[in-house]
């Protein structure tokens, strides 16, 4: 670690006590990569207030996967043990502040890289109160959930560094949360957050203000000198004048906040990891699904949405009708049984549809040909069990009632399984994690609901990961992935995202690739913002049904032969995207999947004589189109 400056002597070492070298502990060097390593410094120097006099917070803005929480874990320990001065400890505690769900994941995590007999990690639970914590000098370093926090605060702690994981959650969490961060007494302050920062201006302002308190003036000045040049200087309608103070302010923010704020991309440690194979699948919907999906769009509620009668709260309901219609009409027909009775306007749009189901559904009876969906991923799994019986698979939906309905199927099929939602039980959530990750597993797969396992969760038992629904925002699916593809897998991994042909989800898909800014930035999902409301003509392009193997590939005027083999890239640049309303604006450097990247995947039609792929060779009866692309560091 560097040695502190003159001036930093000065201020910080009022006894003259001996300037000794601050070094990592070798135990933990030995595991770190060469970017974890430059982490360690950077959180280092700001902590210790070596990059600006005064100011001890640091924002560690990585993308996930890339060992946040082992960085962490390094700095914390060098804290507890050593300092420049006298080789005096920095820090007596550490305070560890997570979502609930990671609580239990950080304590096994100083466990696995210090040992339980190295350091003594108390997490907060129904079981363990803090009091225990505080009662006890063993414990040097507390974790406890941000809720949890807020029913602790009249206990007094003194700590040495507050470490907040997912931090990005204060700028949208209530006033309550962040004056109880703010309110204890300890300067140094680190935010963790796979998110970029920088998005909105007013969130961005909220957490530098908790890692550095004042450091951009007032919440007013900050709003007159940076927030409004800059936003105006983003208006179409802008002056040259305000478009140069816009962008000079903002360089200026910047310079700012620059010095305590590290981002580094996932392709920093590609080089460690093994090859990634991304397939969307476009599946074929049932005759069910076709029937229902028809009535639906010629339902008066649907067309009231159209003729701009109907408010946002009935546009959504009529969207998730069609949502649940894709992953499996038997979901749409449990949502008819329990809206029949209320009257309300947006639950009238399941009248006369019972009268469309099979009679065995009134009984409870589920038939996998009913969804094109379900049909490709109990082939796709069977392929996967005949082919590779060791690998294991992490199936991700954004709906429990869909993972109900999976949860049955497998129990149909004969699959040893293991399931991760909002209802699991805090305490239980790494046992159920470790038990999949180990190699004696007995399980097969491991269910996941996006909402509660979107984040810090380390699946790399699996190789397999299949996304069986699609969300509005694909930093979703990214966080999904990075479960699977992470550091510590082993072997090749392959994603499947499910896509029924035709319908809202590729509309939802194409809305992904196409709208400007959207690649660029990772929408909070607390905020709702990606679709609070919707224009006549989005509704429109909406409600819609396809008669096409692939609309999306229809709409690329795509004119490869659909076998699989490369696409001209001196062509992609020069064809027009018709891909939503601006098409592709997005430079090259941007992080998800863009217009231009996606006419240079694999095309394949359902009727190619190969998807050179032996597990979709095997389950391709129902797979009308499909796009591939392999991500590895050998590929340019």
């Amino acid at each position: 670690m560097p040695r502190p400056s003159p001036n930093h002597q000065w201020s910080n070492n009022t006894l003259g006590l001996p300037v000794v070298d601050v070094v990592v502990d070798p135990y933990l060097t030995a595991h770190l990569r060469p970017h974890q390593r430059d982490g360690i410094l950077f959180l280092y120097e700001c902590v210790m207030g070596m990059r600006s006099a005064g100011r001890c917070g640091a924002i560690l803005a990585d993308e996930m996967g890339l060992g946040k929480t082992l960085q962490s874990v390094a700095l914390s320990w060098t804290l507890l043990k050593q300092g420049p001065y006298g080789g005096r400890a920095v820090a007596k505690r550490v305070l560890v502040v997570t979502p609930g769900s990671l609580v239990h994941n950080w304590g096994a995590e100083f466990n696995k890289w210090l040992g339980r007999e190295r350091i003594s990690v108390f997490t907060v639970d129904q079981d363990h109160r803090i009091e225990h914590f505080m009662a006890s000098p063993l414990h040097s370093v507390l974790v406890i959930s941000y809720e949890m926090l807020l029913r602790c605060l009249e206990q007094k702690v003194e700590f040495g560094i507050i470490i907040c994981d997912e931090g990005h959650r204060l700028k949208n969490s209530s006033i309550k949360t962040s004056s109880a961060l703010s309110s204890l007494s300890c300067n140094r302050r680190v935010i963790l957050t796979g998110t970029p920062v920088q998005n909105d201006l007013q969130e961005f302002y909220a957490i530098i203000e908790f890692v550095n308190p004042g450091i951009l003036g007032s919440s007013t000045s900050y709003k007159k000198v940076y927030e409004e040049p800059i936003l105006r200087s983003r208006q179409p309608s802008c002056t040259e004048e305000e478009r140069l103070l816009g962008e000079e302010r903002a360089a200026e923010l910047s310079r700012l906040t620059g010095m305590f704020i590290l981002r580094r991309t996932q392709e920093i440690i590609n080089c460690y990891l093994p090859p990634r194979l991304d397939w969307t699948l476009f599946c074929e919907p049932s005759s069910l699904q076709l029937e229902l999906y028809r009535h639906l769009l010629c339902h008066r509620v649907f067309r009231a949405c159209l003729q701009a009668s109907m408010q946002t709260q009935t546009h959504l309901a009529c969207i998730t009708a069609l949502k649940k219609l894709c992953n499996h009409p038997g979901l749409l027909h449990s949502t008819v049984k329990q809206k029949t009775d209320c009257g309300s306007i947006e639950t009238s749009l399941y009248e006369g549809l019972v009268e469309l189901f099979p009679e065995s559904y009134s009984s409870g009876g589920l038939s996998t040909s009913d969804s094109g969906k379900l049909l490709v991923l109990s082939d796709l799994l069977t392929a996967i069990r005949r082919l590779s019986p060791s690998d294991r698979v992490v199936i991700v939906s954004n709906y429990t009632q869909t993972l109900d309905m999976l949860q049955d199927l497998f129990v149909h099929m004969g699959y040893n399984f293991c399931r991760l939602d909002g209802q699991t039980p805090t305490s239980q959530r790494q046992r159920l994690v470790d038990g999949f990750n180990s190699p004696y597993s007995q399980n097969f797969l491991f269910l996941l609901s996006s909402k509660a396992g979107g984040v810090g969760l380390n699946l790399v038992g699996a190789s397999h990961l299949v996304l069986y629904d699609i969300d509005w925002n694909p930093a979703n699916d990214i966080q999904a992935m990075a479960r699977v593809w992470r550091d510590g897998q082993k072997k090749t991994v392959h994603t499947y995202r499910l896509l029924t042909a035709g319908t809202i989800e590729e509309r939802i898909f194409q809305r992904q690739v196409s709208k400007q800014g959207l690649s660029g930035t990772v929408f909070d999902l607390g905020k709702g913002a990606e679709h609070t409301s919707f224009s006549i003509s989005e509704l429109r392009d909406l409600f819609s049904l396809m008669d096409t193997p692939c609309l999306t590939h229809d709409l690329l005027s795509c004119s490869c032969s659909m076998d699989g083999s490369s696409s001209d890239s001196l062509m992609v640049s020069k064809r027009v995207c018709q891909l939503g309303r601006r098409g592709d604006h997005m430079g090259a450097t941007q992080k998800h999947l863009s217009m231009s990247e996606l006419m240079q995947w694999r095309h394949f039609s359902g009727d190619a004589h190969t998807f050179s792929d032996p597990y979709l060779d095997h389950a391709r009866n129902h797979i009308t189109f499909a796009f591939q692309t392999t991500i590895s560091h050998t590929k340019e």
